[in-house]
């Protein structure tokens, strides 16, 4: 007989690793061409004067400069004003 009870299969064992997300230069840090600003899911913040914004909405530099972060009240469709931040480089 067996000293120990069945142990079962374990089901929660795959595990991803963290995308590293976030904000990479903050404003007033001097940014070069193609750098990369900002890296996010979804469009939380927007890309402004001097940025691009890539497919997976990862914000870029366009040219070099310093970067700067500001807030604007943003309409919705639906006629709901929220604020976001915009990046740009100036």
């Amino acid at each position: 007989m067996s000293h120990v009870k069945a142990g079962g299969t374990s089901k929660n064992t795959r595990d991803s690793q963290g995308q590293r997300l976030g904000v990479k230069l903050f404003g007033g840090e001097k940014v070069l061409t193609g750098q990369v600003i900002v890296r996010q899911v979804g469009e939380s913040k927007r890309a402004g004067v001097g940025t691009s914004l890539s497919r997976n909405y990862t914000i870029h530099a366009a040219r070099d400069g310093v970067v700067k972060f500001e807030t604007q009240k943003v309409r919705r469709f639906t006629g709901k004003t929220v604020r976001r931040t915009t990046v740009s480089v100036v």
